[in-house]
């Protein structure tokens, strides 16, 4: 599989931004309280010794083996880059972006142009399935 963009139009001709093959997956994984235990950044002294959790280091390296893109993105910040991308190395993660500084205290609403697909971890990472599930979507 590529990273290669494909490059869209809209009706009119118009260039639009460009899309991934719809086998690829574009994943944005979370790190504190996902792929470890949940380290808050007032305490960045633990982000050097916990632990990561063994399913998400099998399954993410999965994924990335597949040809899927592997971005971390986390609420810790900018002074957290070089120890979180260090342990990420330490741990043998395969990835191949880090966006640090996402907002902090949860209840995230992602509004894109883009198809957006939304999972929550809940204490195991495994293959993805289908199930249909209701979501909230703009009044029409």
């Amino acid at each position: 599989m590529s990273h290669q963009l494909k490059t869209i139009t809209d009706d009119q001709g118009n260039t639009l931004s460009p899309i991934l093959d719809p086998k690829i997956k574009n994943y944005l994984i979370d790190i504190d309280g996902t792929i470890c235990d949940d380290v808050p950044n007032e305490e960045p002294e633990r982000m050097k010794h916990v632990m990561p959790y063994p399913d998400a280091l099998e399954t993410i390296n999965k994924w990335y083996d597949e040809g899927h893109i592997i971005t971390f993105f986390s609420s810790r910040t900018d002074l957290h880059r070089e120890i979180t991308l260090n342990w990420l190395q330490q741990h043998g993660f395969k990835f191949h972006g880090l966006l640090l500084n996402k907002p902090r205290g949860g209840n995230y609403h992602w509004i894109d142009n883009h198809i957006v697909k939304a999972t929550r971890y809940k204490g195991k990472f495994t293959d993805m399935v289908i199930e249909m599930k209701e979501v909230e979507v703009f009044k029409k």
